[in-house]
């Protein structure tokens, strides 16, 4: 189904819903239940407290629907609900175990990430993937990025948001946008290129919604 398909038959469901169908809101979130809890993990990189976010999330989404403007996308509309509750629940309940949310400076391409190892993404066999052991350093290399960087990169690249709804959804510029993802993408192919070798990938399985933890 095509993208207008989708966004149509979600208007549909959702005019539904704001007349009172309420049993049909499961029908609506149902796609992005996995996207919700990874916009929440890669918050909290605890899969419990992610999973209580999500929930919250959803539920402040239910609860909220008739604020979504004729004009959002549903999904960014839904993952950023998700983001701010995972924000909150981080600054409220483990403060202490993460790194700062303050706001940090506007970065440009000369920073302070060099990769010590420049190998292309290509295929990687998708039976390899389902070793565990793969699993957890690609879960590794994930919890590794800071948080401004890991945001970007499951926004991006394993919810696939355009740029412009992923710079939307966090509240940031296109082009910081592309340099937070330019820069995940380097840390994540240097911590798992000792892993993988030369061989790499652009959209690995879990970056389709995977759970690779």
């Amino acid at each position: 189904m095509q993208e207008s398909q989708i966004e149509s038959a979600e208007s549909a469901l959702i005019e539904r819903i704001r007349k009172g169908e309420n049993d049909l809101f499961y029908a609506l979130i149902q796609p992005y239940e996995r996207s919700v809890y990874l916009t929440a993990y890669a918050v909290l990189r605890n899969p419990d407290d992610a999973e209580d976010a999500a929930q919250e999330a959803l539920l402040k989404a239910f609860a909220h629907l008739d604020q979504l403007r004729s004009n959002e996308k549903f999904k960014g509309w839904l993952l950023l609900i998700a983001l701010n509750e995972a924000r909150q629940r981080r600054r409220r309940d483990r403060q202490h175990l993460y790194e700062s949310l303050d706001a940090e400076p506007i970065e440009t391409e000369d920073g302070d990430f060099t990769p010590q190892q420049f190998a292309d993404w290509r295929e990687v066999p998708s039976e390899t993937l389902e070793r565990k052991e793969i699993r957890a350093s690609v879960r590794r290399a994930l919890e590794s990025l800071k948080l401004k960087y890991r945001e970007v990169f499951v926004l991006r690249d394993m919810q696939h948001l355009s740029m412009a709804d992923t710079a939307q959804v966090l509240g940031i510029s296109v082009p910081l946008v592309k340099i937070h993802l330019h820069r995940a993408r380097l840390q994540m192919r240097e911590q798992l290129t000792p892993m993988f070798g030369k061989r790499w990938i652009e959209r690995l399985p879990f970056f389709k919604g995977k759970k690779p933890w």
